[in-house]
């Protein structure tokens, strides 16, 4: 007689503040999901939201009190984990003539494989809820801002008074957005364009920084 196996143990149940973590990631990807498919922001309502997500309307409700709530939170992810993603690219042991293709790169790979966020931000920066357009307008000021610290730390364009370095940093985030809807309107399996559109792009950031770096040094002359 062949020996017994061991019973299979049941898996664990997720604590409830991880079931809580689950369930809104549930909420935020099926929101989406669906704008995946077409949809604006504001067209989706809560209940397909949470439909989507394969849970009962009254879950979404303790989560978020409305479809904007939800919005801001996706808008939130979205900058915390981009600004920490190009401050640690920027801190990497490379010559500081390659840290901009670093960077670039950095947050090229970044929007490919968060399609779907970026292609939200996109949308409800030029339209959409009012709400969401001024929480993107105020996390791009937080990205200028957090960039033209961090030049300032580093030394860099160091005679520009700090409405004339935020305006160059504010420039740089344009681009930046800028180059997001491209990439998102890229063909797929496309190399050649690609590598021509992130070409491009380091190019306009260095026009950029060589007006920076003029108007610096002429300062720096007076």
């Amino acid at each position: 007689m062949p020996p017994r196996k061991p019973a299979s143990k049941d898996p664990e149940p997720l604590p409830r503040s991880a079931r809580k973590d689950l369930t809104r990631a549930k909420l935020l990807q099926a929101a989406l999901t669906l704008m995946g498919e077409g949809r604006s922001f504001t067209s989706l309502g809560l209940r397909e939201i949470a439909r989507e997500a394969g849970l009962v309307p009254n879950a979404f409700y303790r989560h978020f009190r409305n479809t904007d709530e939800l919005g801001l939170v996706l808008v939130e992810d979205v900058g915390i984990t981009l600004r920490r993603l190009l401050r640690e690219a920027r801190k990497m042991d490379v010559a500081p003539r390659d840290m901009l293709r670093r960077s670039v790169s950095v947050y090229l790979e970044y929007v490919k494989l968060n399609r779907l966020q970026f292609l939200f931000i996109s949308s409800e920066r030029s339209g959409g809820s009012r709400i969401l357009r001024l929480a993107i307008r105020n996390d791009v000021t937080h990205f200028t801002n957090e960039m033209a610290q961090d030049f300032r730390i580093r030394g860099l364009y160091a005679q520009l008074p700090t409405a004339s370095l935020q305006m160059v940093c504010g420039m740089i985030v344009m681009t930046m957005l800028a180059a997001a809807t491209d990439v998102l309107d890229l063909p797929p399996d496309q190399p050649l364009l690609e590598a021509e559109m992130s070409e491009n792009f380091v190019q306009q950031l260095k026009i950029i920084l060589f007006g920076a770096t003029r108007l610096n040094d002429a300062l720096t002359r007076s």
